[in-house]
């Protein structure tokens, strides 16, 4: 892969243009190959994304390994308290 890359740098930087590898190998990049290889930098990110959403909503409390299910409940639980709040539930 590194390899590829490097080919691929090379080429444009002489060409000005993306070769035709370059093409066939941007098609093989999705993002549900990438999820499948679930890289541990990927995995990573995701659990930053969680924890941040979570401390922005003020669960002081909240674990990696919370259920959904209770993660479904606090935020069906903040959906109601706001509307609520903003007269869309009597």
């Amino acid at each position: 892969m590194v390899c590829d890359r490097l080919t691929i740098r090379i080429h444009t930087q002489f060409t000005g243009h993306p070769s035709e590898m370059h093409t066939v190998l941007l098609a093989e990049r999705t993002l549900t190959k990438l999820y499948n290889q679930r890289p541990a930098w990927l995995d990573a990110a995701h659990q930053a994304l969680d924890a941040a959403v979570a401390a922005a909503y003020g669960w002081l409390d909240y674990r990696a390994d919370l259920p959904d299910e209770d993660i479904l409940k606090r935020l069906l639980a903040l959906n109601l308290q706001r509307a609520k709040t903003q007269g869309a539930i009597k």
